[in-house]
């Protein structure tokens, strides 16, 4: 009962902090209306992703461009709209991403 205690206040301090995990942020930034984790939707998976640009040294800046400004052709016909998000959330969101396996 004390475990469960503990980990409910440091989510609450964590929560009353304003952290939140990368997936969270994607979630309030409404990314999972089009993509999720595993499979496609609108848009490609963030496994996809990430294995699209495994290994590209200049992916992060890259995509974060994508998520600020959108996109069109990469990954057929849908673009993808500017996202409403700062640029260290951008960041924060494509190197969670980019980490998918």
């Amino acid at each position: 009962m004390k475990y469960v205690v503990a980990a409910g206040l440091l989510a609450l301090a964590a929560s009353a902090a304003g952290a939140a995990t990368p997936e969270q942020l994607a979630k309030a930034k409404n990314c999972m209306a089009c993509h999720a984790v595993a499979t496609k939707l609108v848009g490609p998976s963030y496994k996809d992703v990430a294995a699209k640009y495994k290994g590209q040294k200049d992916a992060e800046d890259k995509l974060v461009q994508k998520v600020l400004k959108g996109g069109a052709g990469v990954w057929g016909p849908v673009p993808m709209p500017p996202n409403a998000v700062s640029d260290a959330d951008a960041h924060t969101l494509v190197k969670w991403i980019l980490a998918q396996k």
